[in-house]
């Protein structure tokens, strides 16, 4: 059986690869593969106002669907049939932009549209608490996809009585996530400004950067973790890195990922040394865990400025214990990690991280039922990727909002594209509660500010400018 589970598990790779290839590439007379030049149909993008919904039969969700190119541009006119399939409790109740909704052709979970560039879907949840999933398929075109989390919220329960006054960033920040630092170094990855080698950190601190966040997983290194016998981003590589960023005179976020993989919405699965324990058990093992963790980089001399108690929590942290589904299983385990952090450095600023940035209301149900639940945190941190949060204008929309409604400040904790324009939005949230950014593995990924063989390009340029007007 495993031999088979591995061999469908090859299959189903390959064939995401050939339908990747197929929508955002085109062959050429050699027979090779070339990107399909802008304009031309590639994809079918999704973009979800809500990703989390209340299952009580009324909850309604806003769905963009848009026709983009294979560098992520709007096509016009584009004409394309599109099937749209749906697997869970929900029904579509109205398309928008795209004809007569009610001479569309359907069945209970597939219906077929035309879309012109792009239209908007209103999507109605069930009564059933669960996952929704919504597929939108076009022939030659890579598929878009979103997946819905439908809860019942329940009755809030406390963590604590205490009373939390959120502490204040005092100082603006620029900063990046480069946790593939030690692995790319690990395959001999030089890098270096203008024709002279140096050291990452410095060139990016010569740029304007002033903070740098490091991911942590629980075991990276076994089997179905993060990085399987090498242990990339586990504890050591973290405290070395940790002394590089001080030693470089910048401010360190840690990022506690709760798990032996990638957390994010849709996978928050539980390090494998805590599978099996029951809930005080789960608690106490996450508690003692960032206890440790901490403890070890105050000793080195390193005490993280700020830490994320979760990466990109909106669907929940450690399933099933704490996922969406389990509002108060889900704030006390987000509460151990707090007491945990306090316990080591108290001054040190909570960040409270979901992958929402233009999704207001879906930020709004998260927060709301964390603040009921007397959560205490600083800092509300937002992930920004047009593709799945929207327009510039609905983070720049979010942002205000949040920071109206919260005590705590808000900023952009991950993002690549538009480099110039987030971090307008970033640092300017009205009542000066506008923190500052994080841009997401820019060593390696999508635009990064090295080129492949580790030479500061163009969009490094970016950032001094930056720097000189919000942070210094």
């Amino acid at each position: 059986m495993l031999k088979q589970n591995k061999s469908q598990q090859l299959k189903n790779g390959l064939l995401a690869i050939a339908l990747l290839l197929t929508a955002a590439f085109s062959v050429n007379a050699q027979g090779r593969y070339k990107l399909k030049p802008a304009g031309v149909p590639a994809e079918v993008q999704v973009t979800p106002y809500k990703t989390t919904m209340i299952a009580d039969g009324k909850d309604e969700a806003l769905i963009n669907i848009k026709i983009i190119d294979s560098h992520g541009d709007s096509v016009l006119n584009t004409h394309i049939p599109v099937t749209i399939h749906i697997t869970g409790d929900a029904k579509i109740i109205n398309v928008m932009d795209a004809g007569d909704f009610g001479s569309m052709a359907h069945t209970d979970s597939t219906w077929q549209i035309t879309v012109n560039s792009s239209c908007r879907i209103i999507l109605k949840a069930g009564r059933t608490r669960g996952k929704i999933k919504l597929d939108a398929k076009a022939d030659s075109l890579y598929t878009g996809s979103t997946e819905i989390h439908t809860v019942q919220p329940g009755v809030a329960h406390v963590v604590t009585t205490d009373k939390y006054t959120p502490n204040k960033v005092k100082d603006k920040i620029l900063g990046a996530d480069i946790s593939f630092l030690p692995q790319l170094e690990s395959r001999g990855m030089k890098f270096s400004d203008d024709g002279v080698q140096g050291d990452a950190i410095a060139i990016m601190k010569a740029h304007g950067f002033n903070y740098i966040r490091l991911r942590i997983f629980v075991n990276s290194e076994n089997a179905k973790g993060y990085s399987p016998g090498k242990g990339f981003c586990d504890l050591a590589h973290t405290e070395q890195m940790a002394k590089r960023i001080k030693a470089a005179g910048m401010k360190f976020l840690l990022d506690f990922h709760y798990s032996d993989y990638w957390a994010d919405p849709q996978q928050q699965n539980k390090p494998a040394a805590w599978v099996g324990e029951d809930f005080t058990a789960l608690k106490k093992s996450l508690y003692n865990y960032t206890v440790d963790v901490m403890q070890k980089l105050k000793e080195q001399g390193t005490t993280p400025d700020m830490v994320q108690v979760g990466n990109e929590i909106n669907h929940g942290m450690v399933w099933p214990d704490g996922a969406i589904n389990n509002l108060d299983s889900l704030a006390q385990l987000i509460y151990a990690g707090v007491k945990g952090v306090k316990a080591v450095s108290p001054k040190t600023t909570i960040m409270l991280h979901i992958a929402l940035g233009g999704q207001n209301a879906e930020a709004r149900f998260f927060l709301d039922n964390m603040t009921k639940r007397n959560v205490p945190f600083d800092v509300i941190g937002l992930s920004y990727y047009p593709k799945w949060h929207g327009t510039l204008a609905d983070l720049s929309n979010n942002m205000a909002d949040l920071a109206k409604r919260y005590p705590q400040q808000v900023m952009v904790a991950e993002y690549s594209q538009l480099k110039k324009e987030v971090n307008d939005v970033a640092f300017t949230a009205p009542g000066n509660k506008a923190v500052g950014s994080f841009i997401w593995e820019p060593l390696s990924t999508w635009e990064g500010i090295f080129d492949k063989d580790g030479k500061a390009n163009s969009l490094m340029n970016v950032y001094p400018a930056i720097a000189e007007k919000y942070v210094k």
